[in-house]
């Protein structure tokens, strides 16, 4: 779509990956101009690693018909532990070598606007709130289901960051007390570590060891053993598939009722690779919320899958640095969620 038919200003989210960094140009109504993705190559470095940062950024700009200066302002959303108000990463686990990097900081110099940085979850969950499937609502939470299990909540628009930049982190909310699956935490019995699609590709091979299952079995001689072919074959009838998806819905289910009964949200999304499950897994999810939450939440939560898919996290970064920015419609600019170059202050 031309340039022409959107809504200035124009925002540049960035999403960051430990394989792929994707980026695009975002309008004010949260209607992207441009998509574009180049691998991150972490293995070189976090200079190197901003460097690729940049140029995707560039690339997306490009590609949307704009010029550089079009526009306002830039957002990253990134994986990892991090110190928000620093605009610091921590420990990246995927980002391996990139420990107490000043993430925001050098993006900012590189591309010379004004930067924020966000955890890549809150990134998409705040993509949903504003331009997808939570539009109009007032309160979101978000699980991601893919390597991990990534969790953003969006409260009367505000994002829940926590006192130490770790709110949200509800992929390790303990749902197993007893004898609890190790997660990749290194604790036991979260959420992670039943309801991922690591977790329930794990669970099948273990299961395969003593019940029978010649669809699952088939993939598995194709090395092609994944959360979308456990899902397929459940589809097909695979008793054993049934059960796993089956009580994959479950532990999602635990957890979103717990989130409901903390939050008391408008609507819960569940997003990722996973939900290629389709509306069967998303209805036994559902099930076992009407049977385990409160009535009145029950009643008035809606749960359904996201809907900006891979796009999410760029556009919710982009929206992120919309709000810091202190847009007309955003609540007042936070001054420590940004890095401004030295020549722009």
């Amino acid at each position: 779509m031309r340039a022409e038919t959107h809504n200035p200003p124009f925002f540049l989210g960035i999403d960051l990956g430990g394989t792929n960094i994707k980026s695009g140009v975002v309008d004010d109504a949260g209607q992207p101009l441009s998509a574009v993705s180049v691998e991150t190559l972490a293995a070189q470095g976090p200079e190197a690693g901003v460097r690729r940062l940049a140029e995707a950024g560039r690339r997306a700009v490009d590609a949307s018909g704009l010029n550089w200066h079009d526009i306002a302002a830039v957002g990253l959303g990134s994986p990892g532990t991090m110190d928000l108000a620093a605009g610091s990463l921590l420990d990246p686990y995927n980002l391996p070598g990139w420990d107490r990097f000043p993430i925001r900081a050098r993006l900012a110099e590189l591309v010379d606007k004004p930067t924020v940085l966000q955890n890549d979850a809150n990134a998409a969950a705040f993509g949903e709130f504003w331009a997808g499937a939570g539009r109009g609502t007032q309160s979101l939470v978000l699980f991601t289901l893919g390597t991990g299990v990534g969790c953003g909540i969006v409260h009367e628009g505000t994002l829940i960051e926590g006192r130490h930049s770790h709110g949200a982190e509800c992929g390790h909310m303990t749902v197993q007390m007893e004898n609890g699956r190790q997660c990749s935490c290194g604790s036991f019995g979260h959420l992670e570590a039943y309801a991922s699609a690591t977790a329930l590709v794990q669970r099948a091979m273990e299961a395969m060891a003593h019940e029978e299952s010649a669809l699952l079995r088939q993939s598995l001689r194709d090395k092609a053993l994944t959360s979308r072919s456990i899902a397929e074959a459940a589809e097909r009838g695979d008793r054993l598939a049934q059960r796993l998806m089956r009580e994959t819905a479950r532990y999602l289910a635990v957890g979103a009722v717990n989130l409901m009964h903390t939050i008391d949200p408008d609507i819960v999304l569940f997003g990722g690779g996973m939900i290629a499950a389709g509306d069967p897994f998303l209805d036994a999810i559902r099930a076992d919320i009407r049977r385990l939450a409160f009535p009145l939440l029950r009643d008035r939560t809606r749960v359904a899958f996201a809907e900006l898919g891979g796009d999410a996290g760029f556009i919710g970064a982009a929206g992120c640095a919309r709000m810091a920015l202190g847009v007309s419609g955003c609540k007042d600019r936070q001054e420590s969620t940004f890095d401004t170059p030295r020549e722009l202050r």
